[in-house]
């Protein structure tokens, strides 16, 4: 039987109630009105350090004792767990290291140092640097805070499912992100507790489907470079998978193109920025809307430590896939004013030229014709459609190169 109950997440809030930040439940209507569903969304993104991760590493090292917090604790992570026991460890006056993968990105390394914490870079992949860090953690007399798999962290992250009660008591499903199932079995335990009917839902990504595959007796097939990094886990625990496997419903699967546009709904439609793990919840409501129509729905927005460069990424891809920015090729007569011609017409279409590129030696047109790529803004597929037969009556043959799904939608 697992330690981990409505008492202990109970004993978990009261404890850290003053040391974390009692995040909003808020409505998301433009959303809702895409799913056909009343949604809510949890706000975790808005802790000090960007994640829910804040609540399970304060309570775990709140209930260290005496000689462990002398000693100092020792944590491997690539990002939001490293960040949340780092600044609760400077906040509480315990040691701490933090071991992190050589590929870890510069912005992280340096906001988990700024916590105060000693980070160790080393490890080819997370797997290296989970054994490094038990082996310093052995040699050096420290105590490891495991990111899931461990009660005190657990019952901190269901702290949330409390606060999910009392802002929305008629919930009739709660959508989380799985990584190694920390978060959903701290939720999942507080709210089966306090009501049995509602439904609770886990998200893996795609490409990391270890929950999902352990519940189903299959042997873990996880790997591959997602968006979702913050849940891209290839094991999960030991007491997390128990809990899972008696309270959650289902666990759903988002694949990469579901979570880039789970991102940029996020940010267009919610005003809400998170990391690709944190939209997870959405990327599945996406993918299977029937199964929430109606009904009233919370989605658990778990971090928002995306890195700026990758965000602005993702939203510029959006545009394109949404058929908001295309790339055209048109074929013109190589001669002086066609250009100008070409411009013409496509602003006669209502379209916003973002950038031109000539393409004359490299094109497979004769020596007297050149083909130009033209970045256009439009409203949506459909005037996309509008400014390519406009080019077409005006004598400018074209084709979309955006993408192939732009492609097969003309």
């Amino acid at each position: 039987m697992s330690s981990v109950t409505l008492e202990s997440i109970r004993q978990a809030a009261e404890g850290i109630r003053a040391h974390v930040v009692r995040t909003p439940t808020v409505p998301a209507a433009r959303l809702a009105e895409t799913l056909g569903c009343e949604l809510f969304l949890k706000l975790e993104s808005l802790q000090f350090t960007g994640s829910f991760k804040d609540r399970g590493a304060c309570w775990k090292l709140m209930n260290l004792d005496e000689e462990q917090a002398r000693r100092g604790v020792i944590a491997m992570s690539a990002g939001n767990h490293a960040q949340g026991v780092a600044y609760h460890a400077r906040r509480l006056g315990i040691p701490a290291t933090i071991v992190m993968p050589e590929f870890a990105p510069f912005a992280k390394v340096e906001r988990t140092r700024s916590f105060g914490a000693r980070v160790v870079l080393t490890g080819e992949t997370l797997d290296a640097s989970a054994v490094a860090a038990r082996e310093i953690a052995e040699r050096d007399g420290l105590t490891f805070v495991h990111p899931y798999d461990d009660s005190f962290i657990i019952s901190g992250q269901g702290t949330i499912g409390l606060e999910l009660l009392q802002d929305l008591p008629d919930l009739d499903c709660v959508i989380v992100p799985i990584g190694g199932g920390g978060l959903i079995a701290g939720i999942a335990t507080a709210l089966k507790a306090e009501r049995p009917e509602i439904e609770i839902l886990g998200v893996e990504a795609a490409l990391y489907p270890s929950m999902h595959q352990v519940l189903h007796g299959q042997t873990p097939t996880a790997g591959g470079t997602t968006l979702a990094d913050g849940i891209a886990v290839k094991s999960p625990g030991e007491i997390t998978r128990e809990i899972v496997r008696e309270l959650v419903a289902d666990i759903l699967l988002a694949d990469e193109a579901a979570l880039e546009t789970g991102v940029h709904y996020l940010v267009e439609r919610q005003k809400v920025v998170t990391e690709g793990a944190g939209a997870a919840a959405i990327a599945a409501m996406l993918s299977q809307p029937e199964r929430f129509a109606g009904r009233k729905v919370a989605a658990l927005i778990g971090g928002g430590n995306i890195d700026v460069r990758l965000l602005s990424g993702v939203l510029a891809r959006g545009l394109v896939r949404d058929g908001r920015v295309v790339r055209l090729r048109v074929e013109i007569i190589d001669q002086p004013r066609q250009l100008a011609r070409l411009a013409q017409v496509i602003g006669d279409s209502g379209g916003n030229i973002i950038e031109v590129y000539h393409q004359r030696l490299f094109a497979d047109v004769p020596a007297k014709r050149a083909d130009i790529d033209v970045v256009v803004e439009t409203r949506d597929s459909e005037h996309v459609a509008e400014i390519i037969e406009g080019l077409k009556q005006g004598g400018f043959p074209s084709r979309v190169l955006s993408s192939r799904s732009m492609e097969a939608n003309l």
